[in-house]
């Protein structure tokens, strides 16, 4: 009886190292970019806001989308707060940066109206609205955005 448990636990653990082995051999025939593929979470979407420049009473923005590694975005809506030098928020807009296409940067140019370039201190990116596309979502692609300023104001996240 012994022996046969014996047996019995030896056949199974040969067929354990066998599937390792074989798991291991996949593993190693896959292309090292499936292998080192980060989920679509991880790839960032860089919003830099590139210029600002006084367009009548507004603050005309530029504001660069790159997705140069990400997948389409039908839709990305953002919210964004413009603050003054004192650090008071003036103005909220909600903008439309969509649709961006696979692996592009592109620049948005939109104004805050009745805002003096001047007199802006920072904007803060408060919130994503909406985000559609791929596996995207609005807490995802949150998650994915880094902010950075080009212009003589900073933008923060």
């Amino acid at each position: 009886m012994v022996a046969a448990q014996v047996q019995t636990t030896a056949t199974a653990l040969g067929r354990i190292a066998l599937g390792a082995a074989a798991l291991a051999a996949v593993s190693l025939a896959l292309p090292a970019s499936a292998q080192d593929a980060k989920p679509a979470a991880r790839i960032p979407l860089k919003l830099q806001l590139n210029r600002l420049e006084p367009a009548g009473d507004s603050c005309r923005t530029y504001l660069l989308v790159d997705n140069s590694r990400g997948t389409a975005l039908k839709s990305l809506k953002v919210d964004i707060f413009a603050f003054d030098t004192d650090g008071v928020a003036q103005k909220r807009l909600a903008v439309e940066l969509g649709p961006i296409a696979d692996k592009k940067t592109v620049v948005k140019i939109f104004d805050f109206a009745g805002l003096s370039c001047a007199k802006t201190g920072r904007l803060l990116l408060n919130d994503v609205l909406a985000c559609e596309g791929g596996e995207a979502g609005r807490e995802s692609c949150l998650e994915r955005i880094e902010t950075e300023s080009k212009a003589s104001v900073p933008f923060d996240r």
